[in-house]
């Protein structure tokens, strides 16, 4: 599934929405260069938890906890890691056998260490926007697939200022207003 994102009010809403059919839970891999929009994402997702402050990233302290009223997520940026193995001394094992949502940046860091993801999203500077290419890697991963292209086209059929067309939707790019 593709999503096309034309400024960051458009990212921030497809990350809530993404936020809103994880339920909770999910291991997500966001990948992408400096400056291609993982953290502003991330924002998103956290709004759907009732987050409304700044979401910075964890580049130095490496991983963010939110607790959200019951809900925990974890926001961890891998950017500045050396070795894998860092993650097992700063609880990384913890972090990710909490029933949590858990978005990790720069997973390729912790390559060997990581399990598979639920989904992974890559980012990239598109010529207007963001154009982010969402691939399902478990059962879950393809749950949450399902109902994004769902919610996607019930919004479509719902609204004169539609954010998704049919034909969008048939040719896998979808554009996210």
């Amino acid at each position: 599934m593709q999503v096309q994102l034309d400024n960051e009010e458009a990212q921030v809403a497809f990350g809530e929405a993404l936020g809103q059919v994880l339920q909770g839970r999910g291991l997500i891999y966001l990948e992408g260069e400096l400056g291609a929009g993982k953290t502003t994402l991330t924002r998103g997702i956290l709004r759907a938890y009732g987050h409304q402050g700044a979401v910075k990233s964890p580049t130095y302290t490496l991983i963010e906890p939110y607790e959200l009223g019951s809900q925990r997520v974890y926001h961890l940026d891998l950017y500045r890691l050396s070795d894998p193995e860092e993650l097992e001394f700063i609880g990384g094992r913890d972090v990710l056998a909490d029933e949590a949502v858990c978005i990790i940046e720069w997973p390729s860091r912790g390559k060997g260490w990581l399990p598979t993801p639920d989904l992974r999203l890559a980012l990239a500077v598109a010529e207007q926007g963001r154009l982010i290419t969402l691939t399902a890697c478990s059962d879950l991963g393809a749950r949450i697939l399902s109902l994004l292209e769902r919610q996607a086209h019930e919004v479509s059929q719902a609204s004169a200022t539609s954010k998704v067309s049919d034909d969008q939707l048939e040719n896998g790019v979808i554009q996210w207003k």
